[in-house]
């Protein structure tokens, strides 16, 4: 054998060496830790306050700190992602379309790390124990079922055992004073210190009408057609929640109005469907019958009513609070993709 082909065969190893490289590279790739994330809690705090109040003026009042000081931590959150997340308009401060599902997941992300860090910091046995009530009856549309999945979303051993207290739902406010609740999600009442209370979510009062109905292909309703057919409505609404739709709606000029009261959720909905008037309904309860053939559902035209909520509790349960707080902004139901604009 020639000293030319012993050189040759001598070669054939290193050549295969590259190939071992590049897998022993892509393995370490594999095995290495995940990227970091761009943004920190500080980031989505801003997104998520910005997103809530509309303006940059009014998310600095509910974070405390000068509106200089949000829309440079709006700018620098827009900055990391490269993305715009908001877009102004008539009415404020918008999201656009990645801004939107920033915010659909900004929720799940901070109550997951909230909860992380009271797991960290309990004791093994620790668990936390909330007495709640709604100030209005429609959020025990869903609310029952949605604290059943976040039961199975928080392991142990940091639980939260929550207790449902419709007994309280007519005086809330009252009940977190006297020490009966521990956490409370108000519409009209307010609290005051030592009690603390933050603004929460807000839902959507929509209208139904049946499929048959004059109104039934009007893109959305104007004050004038609600003041024109009768408005059907429980008679468990609290008069508060009442006066609130009312100013909501057509403001100090108050029309001459006919209400159909009925005291069943079932009932509205037959004698919607009926023909017999218009169903003043939240989305929460409106999600349940809708999509429908002999329904169809409504805003209010120019803009959406959105009612708001907030959370109040007691100084002691405001590490379990916080946690429920951030877990239950996404989980209400919606309907907003139902409604015709």
């Amino acid at each position: 054998m020639s000293k030319s082909e012993l050189e040759g065969k001598a070669r054939r190893p290193r050549a295969a060496r590259p190939k071992a490289a590049k897998a022993a590279k892509a393995l370490r790739a594999a095995d290495a830790a995940p990227a970091k994330p761009k943004l920190c809690v500080r980031d989505l705090d801003v997104v998520l306050a910005v997103a809530r109040a509309g303006s940059t003026v009014r998310a600095a009042a509910a974070l405390h700190v000068t509106q200089s000081a949000v829309s440079r931590g709006l700018l620098l959150a827009e900055g990391k992602l490269g993305v715009r997340l908001f877009e102004r308009n008539a009415r404020g401060l918008a999201p656009t379309a990645a801004g939107q599902r920033l915010i659909d997941g900004a929720g799940p992300v901070l109550a997951a790390l909230a909860e992380l860090e009271a797991r960290a910091a309990a004791p093994e046995s620790a668990q936390l124990e909330l007495r709640l009530a709604c100030e209005c009856y429609t959020a025990y549309r869903w609310l029952p079922s949605a604290l059943a999945s976040l039961r199975e979303q928080w392991p142990l051993p940091q639980r939260i055992d929550i207790r449902l207290l419709p007994e309280h739902s007519a005086a809330p406010a009252e009940a977190l004073a006297a020490g009966a609740l521990d956490v409370a999600l108000l519409t009209t009442s307010s609290v005051r210190a030592p009690l603390v209370e933050q603004p929460l979510f807000s839902d959507e009062i929509v209208f139904l009408v049946a499929a048959q109905h004059p109104l039934a292909a009007r893109p959305a309703l104007t004050r004038r057609q609600l003041s024109e057919h009768p408005l059907i409505i429980s008679t468990q609404t609290p008069k508060p929640e009442q006066r609130w739709f009312l100013n909501g709606v057509f403001g100090r000029s108050l029309p001459q109005l006919e209400f159909l009261r009925f005291p069943l959720t079932e009932a509205i909905i037959d004698a919607t469907r009926a023909g017999m008037g218009i169903a003043v309904l939240s989305e929460w309860i409106a999600s349940g019958y809708l999509p429908s053939a002999d329904l169809v559902v409504k805003r209010l035209e120019g803009k959406p009513l959105a009612r708001p909520w907030r959370i109040a509790f007691r100084r002691e349960a405001s590490e379990g609070a916080a946690v429920l707080a951030r877990a239950l902004e996404s989980a209400a139901p919606r309907v907003h993709s139902r409604a015709r604009v």
